[in-house]
C-alpha cells in the first residue's frame, strides 16, 4: 500500500501504532481517517485480531482480511518488527526520532521491560506525543489499585457504571451490544492525542497521554455521578426509559419497535394530537415533563396502546419530522437506509485476494475542507518496509525542521 493521496486535516502527522485488539486500533483508525500516516508496528505473528474473522465465504484464506481487523485498521500501513530483539528495538527507535506520535495499549510495564518506556523514547524525540490506553490507566497520571489488572470491554462496562444502569427495569445488569468499553476510550484517546500534538507544534514539547477504559466509561455515565451526589440515590437499570424525561422510551409497534422521545410540552402536544387525544395536553397528570414523569406508568400505557395498533412505518409517517422518533434498525435496515449512503457511512474497501469489495462503517467526522474518510483497506501483515517508511519520514522531518529553523514554525 502507499500513503493515502487525499489530504486530510492530519496530513503530515506520523503515527507509530503498537496497538492491538479494538480500543487502541480504534484510536489510530480515527487518526488515519483524518489523514495521519499510521504505521502499524506488528510482531511476526501480527495483531491477534487478524485471525478472528469473520471471513467471507469464497475469499482466499491466505490473503483476505477478517472483518474485525479490516474495520478498525483501514487506511494504515504495516511493518513487522520484533521489539524484543536488539535490531527491532533499534529500528523502532530510529522511527521514533522522526515520528510525531506513538500509541500503545499494552499492559502496564510491557514497554518498560522492552527498554522502550515513554521517558526513554522522549529522550530520542522531545516532541514525541506518547499515548497509552489501558484498563485502569498509568501510574504516571494517577495510581490505581487495579493498575496491573488486565481488562477487556466488558470489564470497563461493568466497573465504569454502564452495565449497572443498563437492562430491564429492576432487572439484571446488561452490557451494551457494541464494545463501548473499548470504542469510547479509543475515541477519547484520539482527542487527547490531537490536543497534545497541537501543544507540541506550538511549544516543541511532547508529553504522555493516558486514557483508562474505566475512567472513560465512568465519564460517559456522568449522569449517575450527579444523581448520586445531588439525590443520594444509586441509579439502577431503567429499561428503555429515562429517569428525568418522559416519554423517552423504545416501545413496540404492530410489527417492530420504535424510539419515541417527547419530553418537551410542544412535542407532547403534537403526539397527543396524533393519537386523537388532544385532552392529554391539558390533563394535570401529563401537562408537563415533571407531571408525566410522576405518572410514567399511565403515559406508557396510553402511548403503548396507540403504538401497538400501528405499524412502524405508519408511526413514522405520522410523526417523522414532527416529534423525535426513530425505528429500531437492524443491520439489514441500515443497509437499506438512504441516509447512510448519502452520509458515506457504509464504505466499500478492497478485499485482498478477491475481486469483490467488502463494506465497513465509514467515518462519522465530517469536515467541509479537509474531509475525514476511509483512506483504503487494512494492511496485509508486513506489507510495508520499515526502512522505506524511515526514509519517507526522515525527509518530511528534515523539511519541517529546516522550515522551523528559518522561522516558518509557530511559536504559539
Amino acid at each position: 500500500m502507499t500513503t493515502a493521496a487525499a489530504v486530510g486535516p492530519l496530513n503530515g502527522i506520523k503515527v507509530l501504532d503498537l496497538t492491538a485488539m479494538l480500543a487502541g486500533p480504534y484510536t489510530t483508525m480515527l487518526l488515519a481517517d483524518l489523514g495521519a500516516d499510521v504505521i502499524k508496528v506488528e510482531p511476526v505473528t501480527g495483531d491477534r485480531t487478524r485471525g478472528v474473522g469473520p471471513h467471507r465465504v469464497g475469499d482466499d484464506p491466505d490473503q483476505a482480511l477478517g472483518g474485525y481487523f479490516q474495520s478498525v485498521n483501514r487506511g494504515k500501513r504495516s511493518v513487522v518488527l520484533d521489539l524484543k530483539s536488539t535490531d527491532g528495538s533499534a529500528k523502532f527507535r530510529e522511527l521514533v526520532r522522526v515520528a510525531d506520535v506513538v500509541v500503545e495499549n499494552f499492559s502496564a510495564g510491557v514497554m518498560e521491560r522492552m527498554g522502550l518506556s515513554y521517558e526513554s523514547l522522549a529522550e530520542e524525540n522531545p516532541r514525541l506525543v506518547y499515548a497509552a490506553l489501558r484498563g485502569f490507566g498509568d501510574a504516571r497520571t494517577g495510581k490505581s489499585p487495579y493498575e496491573s489488572w488486565p481488562a477487556f470491554d466488558i470489564v470497563a462496562q461493568a466497573m465504569g457504571g454502564f452495565a449497572g444502569i443498563t437492562g430491564p427495569l429492576d432487572g439484571t445488569p446488561l452490557k451494551s451490544g457494541p464494545g463501548i468499553g473499548d470504542i469510547f476510550p479509543g475515541a477519547l484517546l484520539a482527542l487527547g492525542v490531537l490536543a497534545a500534538v497541537r501543544h507540541a507544534e506550538h511549544t516543541g514539547e511532547g508529553q504522555f497521554v493516558d486514557v483508562a477504559m474505566y475512567d472513560a466509561v465512568l465519564a460517559m455515565c456522568e449522569r449517575i455521578v450527579y444523581q448520586h451526589s445531588y439525590l443520594g440515590i444509586v441509579p439502577r437499570p431503567m429499561g428503555n426509559g429515562h429517569p428525568l424525561l418522559a416519554p423517552f422510551d423504545i416501545m413496540q409497534t404492530l410489527d417492530g419497535w420504535i424510539a419515541v422521545a417527547a419530553p418537551s410540552d410542544n412535542h407532547w402536544r403534537i403526539l397527543a394530537e396524533a393519537m386523537d387525544r388532544p385532552d392529554l395536553s391539558d390533563d394535570p397528570r401529563f401537562v408537563n415533563n415533571a407531571a408525566r414523569l410522576a405518572n410514567i406508568v399511565e403515559v406508557r400505557e396510553i402511548l403503548g396502546a396507540w403504538l401497538a395498533d400501528r405499524t412502524t412505518s405508519a408511526v413514522v409517517e405520522a410523526l417523522g419530522g414532527r416529534v423525535p422518533i426513530g425505528p429500531v434498525h437492524d443491520a439489514a435496515d441500515i443497509f437499506n437506509d438512504e441516509h447512510v449512503y448519502l452520509r458515506e457511512m457504509l464504505v466499500e474497501v478492497e478485499q485482498p485476494g478477491s475481486d469483490a469489495p467488502v463494506t465497513i462503517a465509514g467515518s462519522p467526522i465530517k469536515l467541509s475542507s479537509t474531509p475525514a474518510r476511509v483512506r483504503g483497506r487494512g494492511p496485509k501483515l508486513g506489507e510495508d518496509d520499515a526502512d522505506t517508511v524511515l526514509a519517507e519520514w526522515s525527509t518530511i522531518h528534515d523539511h519541517v525542521t529546516n522550515t522551523n529553523t528559518k522561522g516558518g514554525g509557530s511559536n504559539g
